[in-house]
């Protein structure tokens, strides 16, 4: 498995000329890397006006590995070769290294680069990137790659120091400026000359080997042939290390790597949006930093919020008047780690009056609300308590639990709910306090418990009785001041006392069936079953030419081909597929077919628009400006996928192909409008770029457009 690792950007504000002079000090040795022994020049390349210095030096190491593992090896140092390219003109310097000791066994390389801050220029950013794949080694390749790790991302912390360190020495010697590079005095005569010798040392600069250095030799990092090359780009576009500590919080090199390894995904797959960092980042941590695992629900999740529409929950939907009035729980301040604090009064709540009265699906959207309302409270508390905060602590009050909050339907309401906010938010909950527990909570923490999650399960803290008001109880976590009167507290708090609903509000099962159908379906969003030899088609009649025929859609499994027909005649009514064949239980889900098998491409019906290949966890969006009237046939036909090569992130060609889905069936969610052409607005680009992010938790992020003969793709913000 190759190891790969990607660093944010790190900036240092310092002219790049000074934080040259400061690199340069590090060679031929170190004293701050004690496995750095020494180094040599092996080539040296100046030009004649002093604007391109490469320079190519063999470096040794001594490793910190076992000393039976050094003689099986038969080495007592490990040697790369380092190239580094510095344009003064430019003020960049590029930074490649790569392992010459066993190098037919172990590939380790590392790109890294200065570059002047796009906003600043008296600032200098630094990024790079690394890759290790261990072929063989005797038997011993766990091993290896576990101390190449470690020893990696150790050398990388000491990055930003070791600059700082000589940055404080040439401050101590007086130096504390370095003039820019400008282009010497040149006569005529000698000015064709120059111009070859700068040409060719423009050449041997820019031109750079992905190559690159293992144990931090260039002054921080491991990358490989495949990996791309870091180019610094505006705060929208990177992740600077700063912002990360700041907004974020302490991330181990490695943790900073998946982020960003995992962010370029989505920026590669779901162009014009991603979601925004710290939502990103939540996924991570509930797959422990795996990337593929946390890309999967992650990308199911965004589909999740699409089709029902969560992004606009808190602006479009007002709870019941019910849920005001007996929804016993609120947000309450917040507690002593900044975190909001929302209390929840269940032993007062009339879980089956609620039930009986709105159904599961207006709890479920409630609790929605709920979340959403959280994650704006987090943002809030990271700007005003200046550190990250990403979660919210949750109290909740159990005296008056009973019986009766153990009925059979609020119970599966419950675990449903639990199931929703478990795999939609994960990572929200930093801690759960549950007070006044009685002797009927075992019962119902008995049925509940197996749906949480370990890690969430980890963050519950229970207590019976008034054991919360002893050592180690609420005032651990909460001030005193802001402690619910009703727990023997200072403060008023405005949650609601719940009470038994009324059965006058009490609704019919029919009813409540009916309801809680309109809410499922309450998406403009169609879901289709796409097979193997079975695509899914969909008619659009056009009466007026030059009308846009307009498309949004998200491949929630497996891999589809987009394909636009035109027809002069209508097809024959719809072929439905057997959905019970093909055992498809999703509400809404369908299979339609529409081109006839006997008609001919090229004589029954023609194709308008070149096939687009679609991946899993893609999100499209586009138009198509109609030329004729007629009958248009949008189809979505399933696409094999080949095997993908293991590696710990697939390219973005293979998007989500080691996810564990079935061979032979796909599903799209879709939705189809024609408009006006003098309606039609937006920004025009190809199809081949129509792909698009899709959430209200992301931040925008720009991308070219450009224009194509017969159809023009709109990205639509979904905010």
């Amino acid at each position: 498995m190759v190891q790969k690792y990607q660093s944010p950007v790190r900036v240092y504000k310092y002219p790049f000329e000074l934080i040259m002079a400061a690199y340069e000090r590090r060679f031929p040795t170190c004293p701050l890397i004690p496995m750095f022994v020494g180094s040599d020049t092996v080539n040296e390349f100046k030009s004649e006006d002093g604007a391109i210095h490469v320079i190519e030096r063999r470096c040794k190491l001594d490793v910190d590995a076992p000393r039976l593992l050094k003689k099986i090896a038969g080495v007592d140092f490990v040697y790369f070769v380092q190239k580094n390219s510095l344009n003064s003109r430019e003020r960049t310097l590029h930074i490649e290294a790569h392992n010459e000791t066993f190098s037919n066994r172990v590939i380790i390389n590392e790109h890294c680069c200065y570059t002047v801050h796009p906003e600043n220029e008296d600032w200098t950013c630094f990024e790079q990137s690394a890759s290790l794949d261990i072929k063989s080694f005797f038997g011993f390749e766990s091993t290896v790659e576990k101390i190449a790790m470690k020893q990696y991302t150790s050398n990388i912390k000491k990055g930003k120091e070791i600059i700082e360190y000589y940055l404080r020495q040439l401050e101590e010697e007086g130096i504390t400026f370095v003039p820019r590079w400008t282009p010497p005095s040149i006569t005529p005569s000698a000015e064709t000359s120059s111009s070859s010798c700068k040409k060719q040392a423009a050449s041997m600069a820019v031109v750079i080997p992905d190559a690159a250095l293992k144990e931090g030799l260039s002054g921080d990092a491991l990358s490989s042939p495949s990996a791309p090359e870091p180019v610094v780009g505006t705060p929208d576009d990177k992740l600077d290390a700063d912002y990360i500590k700041r907004y974020l919080g302490d991330l181990t090199p490695l943790q900073e790597s998946c982020l960003i390894r995992l962010r370029q995904w989505l920026q590669e797959t779901h162009k014009g949006k991603i979601p925004k960092d710290e939502h990103i980042l939540r996924f991570l941590r509930a797959r422990d930093f795996n990337i593929d695992k946390a890309r999967e629900i992650m990308c199911q999740s965004l589909t999740w919020r699409k089709q029902h529409q969560v992004d606009y929950i808190l602006e479009t939907w007002t709870p019941p008047q019910v849920l005001q009035d007996y929804y016993a729980g609120g947000w309450h301040h917040h507690d002593k780690d900044g975190r909001p604090l929302y209390v929840l009064r269940l032993g007062q709540m009339d879980t089956k009056g609620l039930v009986r009265a709105l159904g599961e699906e207006a709890l479920l959207r409630y609790v929605l609300s709920i979340n959403e309302e959280g994650l704006r409270r987090c943002e809030e508390n990271t700007k005003v308590f200046g550190r990250p905060i990403s979660s919210w602590t949750c109290l909740v009050d159990l005296e008056g639990l009973n019986m009766r909050h153990l009925w059979r339907p609020g119970v599966k309401a419950l675990l449903r709910i639990i199931e929703v906010v478990e795999a939609n938010y994960p990572e929200t909950l930093g801690r759960l306090l549950i007070l006044r527990a009685p002797r009927v909570f075992p019962v119902l923490w008995t049925l509940v418990s197996p749906f949480i999650d370990d890690n969430t399960r980890r963050k519950f803290l229970i207590y019976a009785g008034n054991d919360y008001q002893g050592p180690g109880g609420l005032l651990d976590y909460i001030d005193k001041e802001i402690i619910p009167d009703f727990l023997s507290g200072e403060c008023m708090c405005e949650v609601p006392e719940g009470g038994l609903v009324p059965k006058s509000l009490y609704r019919t099962a029919e009813e409540l069936e009916n309801e809680d159908l309109k809410l499922w379906t309450e998406t403009i969003y169609q879901s289709a079953s796409v097979f193997k030899g079975a695509p899914h088609e969909i008619l659009v009649q056009i009466v007026d030419a030059s009308s846009v025929i307009t498309w949004d859609f998200d491949v929630c499994k497996g891999d589809i081909v987009f394909n636009i027909y035109h027809s002069k005649r209508s097809p024959q009514p719809p072929k439905k597929d057997s959905l019970g064949a093909h055992s498809i239980t999703s509400p809404g889900g369908n299979n339609v077919q529409l081109i006839d098998k006997v008609w001919q491409l090229g004589r029954d019906y023609s194709m308008v628009e070149s096939p687009l290949i679609c991946k899993e966890g893609e999100s499209v969006q586009g138009s198509h400006v109609t030329r004729w009237p007629g009958f248009y046939i949008l189809q979505w036909k399933f696409h094999s996928m080949p095997a993908c090569a293991a590696s710990s992130l697939p390219r973005v060609d293979d998007v989500l192909a080691s996810l564990q889905v079935s061979s032979h069936k796909c599903k799209v969610m879709y939705y189809t409008e024609v408009i006006g052409s003098e309606d039609f607005r937006g920004s025009m680009t190809s199809l081949e770029s129509s792909h698009s992010g899709f959430s209200q938790l992301s931040a925008a992020t720009t991308s070219s457009s450009q224009s194509h003969s017969s159809s023009m793709i709109s990205r639509w913000r979904f905010c």
